[in-house]
């Protein structure tokens, strides 16, 4: 017996009834020998972590737009937080934590730069449209790789594309990422907000935070032994009504207060300019798309149109501003 099949008696032995064994994963599209060390959904966790757009993930926005500060989330911390916390969860209700952490490392792997906000711009100008999280699929299915993706295992796939809110995962970890990433962006960008002195904590509805926590600590704390203690045993990943419904309401109360707030929008159409100029640009020349992005069109009939916005979409940041000034803004004249 390998380390991987005594890895996989150990989870039919102890794992929940409920939890996704690696042995019986619905596989991958493309079939792949068996690795003797490392189940299924751990060479899944570490295809997404070596691969290029988990790396840009760390120049990519959260929720303020190129802060300064370095203490700021980036989209890659939101993703870590995300899988520290599933992690937490999954293992406490005996869950396949490997699952868990490799849905939770991939699930934003899609994101545009500067945010919901490119997700905004580019799904309004691109006729086939634009959504994240269907984006971290086209990731891994196909665009890493030179058009090979990763092959990842069905379950992965699911949750990547159902941790949405609306979102209807197949597995039960897939069930926890869903929480646990509303769980993290919630506090994490009260926390980025407290630190950008847009409000204090005691400006937090006592009618959320009385129930939820009057700390980031706190809330996590609660939020995290409210759905073990409300799913445990149980094949579902659910909350108490009153906690749902108090995180609802603090998410609702962000929405107005912070994500639609001045500061963290105040370059928000100045980032969506950027974007749609870029993206005009290259659909008007096609050919000035890097190498990869001209063989999907030519040689796997990927259209035009989504070729750019797979381009645009996988670009951090910092690189999108590079390129916008390398092809809008003109260069000084020097005399030699």
């Amino acid at each position: 017996m390998n380390i991987r099949e005594s890895t996989e008696q150990w989870e039919e032995a102890y794992l929940s009834p409920y939890a996704s064994l690696s042995k019986n994963t619905r596989g991958r599209e493309r079939m792949e020998d068996s690795c003797d060390i490392r189940t299924a959904y751990q060479r899944d966790r570490d295809r997404i972590i070596h691969c290029k757009a988990f790396r840009r993930l760390k120049h990519k926005t959260q929720v303020f737009l190129a802060p300064e500060g370095d203490h700021y989330r980036t989209r890659l911390t939101h993703t870590l937080e995300v899988s520290q916390i599933a992690r937490t969860i999954a293992k406490s209700l005996r869950m396949n934590e490997d699952l868990t952490e490799a849905i939770a490392l991939g699930h934003d792997l899609g994101h545009t730069p500067f945010g919901h906000s490119g997700e905004a711009v580019l799904n309004r100008i691109c006729s086939e449209g634009f959504e994240h999280y269907k984006q971290s699929v086209r990731v891994v299915e196909f665009l890493e790789k030179d058009g090979m993706g990763l092959n990842l295992t069905w379950e992965v796939r699911d949750g990547i594309l159902n941790h949405r809110t609306s979102g209807r995962p197949s597995t039960l970890e897939g069930g926890i990422v869903r929480l646990s990433d509303k769980i993290a962006y919630i506090n994490h960008d009260i926390d980025d907000a407290i630190r950008a002195k847009m409000f204090v904590e005691e400006d937090l509805p006592e009618r959320f935070t009385g129930i939820l926590g009057h700390s980031v600590r706190e809330r996590l704390n609660n939020l995290i032994h409210d759905i073990i203690g409300n799913s445990f045993g149980k094949q579902e990943i659910i909350m108490s009504p009153h906690m749902e419904e108090a995180m609802q309401g603090l998410r609702t109360w962000m929405f107005n207060n912070v994500y639609k707030n001045e500061i963290p929008k105040a370059e928000e159409g100045k980032a969506q300019q950027l974007i749609e100029m870029l993206f005009g640009y290259y659909m008007d020349n096609p050919d000035k798309l890097p190498d990869e992005y001209r063989n999907f069109m030519e040689k796997q009939g990927v259209s035009k149109e989504r070729a750019v916005c797979d381009y645009i979409a996988g670009m951090s940041d910092s690189y999108s501003i590079v390129k916008f000034e390398e092809l809008f803004v003109p260069k000084a004249w020097k005399a030699i």
